[in-house]
Parts: C-alpha cells; sequence; structure tokens
C-alpha cells in the first residue's frame, strides 16, 4: 500500500471516493459535485488530501483517502488541522488503510508545527470511535449529531 499526498492533477484519483463519502453520510450520489468540490479545494490550496492505492492485479486502485482543512489559533500561534474527511472502501476496511490515512495526516500536521488534530464523527459510527480512541484521540464534547476528538501533536 502507498499512501501520497495529490496535486489537483491527479483529483481524478479522489472523486469517486469523495462521492462515496458523501452517500455513506447520506448524501445524494453526485460525481460532478464531487469533482468541482475537490478541484475547488486543491485549486485554491484549502485542503490537503491523502490517498491510499493497493495494488490488484498489476493495477493501482484508490483504496481510501483522507482530506484535512487548516484552522489557526491566535492564542497558540498555530496552524492545526481538522481532519474532515476520511473514506476506506469496504473492500478494505480493517486492513489498517484508515489508520494509516490518519497517522500519515498527524505526521504531516506535526512537521508543519501543529499542535493538534481534530476530527469528527457521527454518534453511531462506532467503527470510526473504535479506532479513533486506538490511536489516542481524546473525545470532546459531543453534540446531537456528531463526536469530535482530538490529539495533541
Amino acid at each position: 500500500m502507498e499512501i501520497r499526498r495529490i496535486s489537483i492533477a491527479e483529483s481524478n484519483l479522489v472523486i469517486e471516493l469523495f462521492n462515496q463519502y458523501r452517500i455513506f453520510y447520506k448524501q445524494a450520489s453526485n460525481i460532478e459535485l464531487a469533482k468541482q468540490f475537490i478541484e475547488e479545494r486543491l485549486n485554491n490550496n484549502e485542503s490537503v488530501i491523502f490517498l491510499a492505492l493497493v495494488i490488484e492485479n498489476n493495477k493501482t486502485i484508490p483504496a481510501g483517502f483522507t482530506q484535512l482543512y487548516p484552522t489557526y489559533s491566535s492564542v497558540r500561534t498555530s496552524k492545526n488541522w481538522i481532519l474532515n474527511d476520511l473514506y476506506v472502501k469496504s473492500a478494505y476496511r480493517k486492513q489498517g488503510v484508515g489508520e494509516l490515512l490518519i497517522k500519515t495526516a498527524m505526521d504531516f500536521a506535526k512537521a508543519g508545527g501543529a499542535k493538534f488534530v481534530e476530527l469528527s464523527t457521527a454518534t453511531d459510527n462506532y467503527t470510526a470511535q473504535s479506532l479513533y480512541k486506538k490511536i489516542g484521540f481524546e473525545k470532546q464534547k459531543p453534540d446531537d449529531e456528531f463526536y469530535s476528538y482530538r490529539i495533541t501533536l
């Protein structure tokens, strides 16, 4: 498996995964909207996307991705990251893909001087919650639909 940060030139590799991620969160399938959203984020340097690639039958297949958005702290005078999107195709779940994507994102954030990475997940997404806890994220105050987690770097 290879994890790599993608550029705008490689945005096509993540479009279908992003669309599937949105469907997972009960949004209508819309490839054109997914393409537009991803391309805008990358073109405007508004997000960082890491992609997990696996090789099967001599073919490289996108297996999962994570997308991070910057956030800033005036008090800490630091740039931190919101891990907003994490999605792994069902065929590759429970194989360490999600964990590797998160750890890659954490390494990236730490190398840039970030003090923390924060993420949210649905209150009924127990598999994700278990993974975040395993990695060391701490649950923050919940709201009605999502739990937030944070890890200090």
